[in-house]
């Protein structure tokens, strides 16, 4: 890793992004392999997130809880396709208090069987449906081959918990989380990503059927950034979920759980970033405006001045804004650098030649259809341009986004085509539905199926890899992936 930058993208794509992670100050490596630190500037990205998503669900009608990270390993084992599902990645604590435990504990992978548990307490009637829980927590997924926010064996998430009286009001409610996701995504992290359904192969452990918001990186491969499982009533039944209706009948529950996570910040890094580091969209960015005051002595005692006065108007216009006038020692050339690499929107520079113009000199951190290079801002008009500026920056990041999809992205109907298409980005083929024909193609290209897109036009024909007829109605998303 260079002192001034990072490996550009085309040379190396995953040293790009692990030396970025540690130069822009968003994570550190943790003390044991595959954890990671969140540092400051990194978790006020996920507070961003947070607050976003967790003003949805509360207005969706979803309360808040806490649950054990902690659970009896009886539990897991009573719902047998989710705990076969989740034993390689599972951590047991076998010893506690000095001595061995009666029974193991296993340190939360999710926890549909702990909040089973109590839904199965709680629940008695149909005057107790919905129940709509949901929590922000840890998990714990030992990985084989983690990478910062992608795959570490420790991450934070939400997952939403819900039962329901019948299974048309649990897909209603499956659905909505799948929608939420999606807005979050293109809304505020400017990620143009594709929901649909996960092939029965892809499903989660235990589940029914599986959603998916999938968004493509810069580097083509795709990224699972958010999951929505409709779970029919197999927790219901391991779980004893069961209410009684109007008639007086005890009828089965059927449940649902969603989650999204840290792997966001990946996402929206592997999205949008470039050779120089980070490209935040303003609404996610810790800072969306830096400023920059020059000179030396009493020029820069002036520039810092002005530029807190400028700062304030800034705030008070609802702009997240920082004076970067903490670090005499480093040059104005050296700060801007630093500015790029972390992704800040805008930079507004401010020397002494500024402020006897009037004016403030602002750059954008990518070039944009709007602005190309930097502008002079008059003073009195910097808190009323900005915030539209920062607006033209988020809607440019996703139509840059949606058009490199777009283009990394195309329809193949030979097993030719599709091997060259996974090989730089995503195929639309028609697939037989086997999971044995997936485990083919996975060993032969590495690519998966994505999702079945929710918005896919209908089509028909015969599977791309073993001209079996297409089982979906319509082409299946494959693509390698995160």
């Amino acid at each position: 890793m260079s002192r001034e930058g990072v490996t550009p993208q085309s040379e190396d794509f995953s040293a790009w992004y692990n030396e970025l992670v540690i130069k822009a100050q968003l994570v550190d490596r943790g003390p044991v392999r595959g954890t990671m630190v969140i540092r400051p500037y990194g978790y006020r990205v996920w507070e961003l997130i947070q607050a976003d998503l967790d003003g949805r669900i509360k207005d969706a009608g979803h309360e808040n809880a806490c649950f054990p990270m902690f659970i009896p390993e009886s539990y897991l084992k009573r719902e047998a396709q989710h705990v076969e599902g989740f034993s390689p990645e599972l951590a047991v604590v076998t010893h506690a208090g000095g001595k061995e435990l009666e029974e193991p504990l296993v340190v939360r992978p999710t926890s549909e069987t702990v909040i089973g548990e109590y839904m199965a307490k709680w629940i008695d009637s149909h005057r107790d449906l919905p129940l709509l829980l949901n929590q922000w927590a840890n998990v714990v997924r030992w990985e084989m081959r983690p990478r910062m926010f992608l795959r570490t064996t420790e991450f934070l998430w939400q997952e939403g918990h819900t039962a329901h009286a019948d299974e048309e009001d649990a897909m209603r409610e499956t659905l909505w989380a799948l929608d939420a996701y999606e807005k979050v995504a293109r809304d505020l992290a400017a990620m143009p990503v594709v929901p649909g359904e996960k092939t029965p192969g892809e499903r989660f452990a235990g589940a029914v059927r599986t959603y998916t918001i999938e968004g493509m990186m810069r580097d083509g491969r795709a990224l699972q950034a958010g999951t929505s499982h409709y779970l029919g009533t197999n927790f219901a039944k391991a779980f004893e979920i069961d209410y009684q209706d109007a008639d007086g009948e005890l009828v089965l529950a059927h449940t649902t759980s969603w989650g999204m996570s840290t792997r966001m910040i990946g996402g929206v890094i592997m999205t949008h970033g470039d050779d120089k580091g980070l490209v935040l969209p303003p609404r996610l960015a810790p800072y969306q405006v830096v400023i920059v005051p020059l000179g030396r002595k009493e020029q820069a005692e002036t520039t810092a001045a002005k530029a807190h006065e400028v700062a304030a108007e800034l705030k008070a216009a609802g702009v997240r804004v920082h004076v970067d006038d903490k670090r005499p020692q480093l040059s104005p050339g050296f700060k801007f650098n630093d500015w790029e690499m972390r992704g800040v929107p805008i930079r507004l520079e401010l020397g002494m030649r500024d402020i006897d113009n009037g004016v403030v000199t602002l750059a954008r951190r990518l070039p944009t259809e709007e602005g190309q290079g930097k502008e002079a801002i008059p003073f009195d008009e910097v808190a009323a341009r900005v915030p539209g500026i920062l607006e033209d920056f988020q809607a440019f990041l996703l139509r840059r986004a949606e058009e490199f999809r777009d283009s990394r992205t195309a329809p193949v109907d030979s097993w030719e085509a599709f091997t060259a298409q996974v090989a730089q980005g995503w195929a639309l083929a028609l697939h037989c539905g086997r999971t044995a024909c997936e485990d083919e193609i996975k060993a032969e290209t590495a690519a998966t199926p994505r999702c079945i897109p929710a918005a896919g036009e209908p089509d028909s024909g015969v599977c791309v890899k073993c001209g079996e007829p297409s089982a979906y109605g319509k082409r299946v998303i494959f693509g390698k992936s995160y």
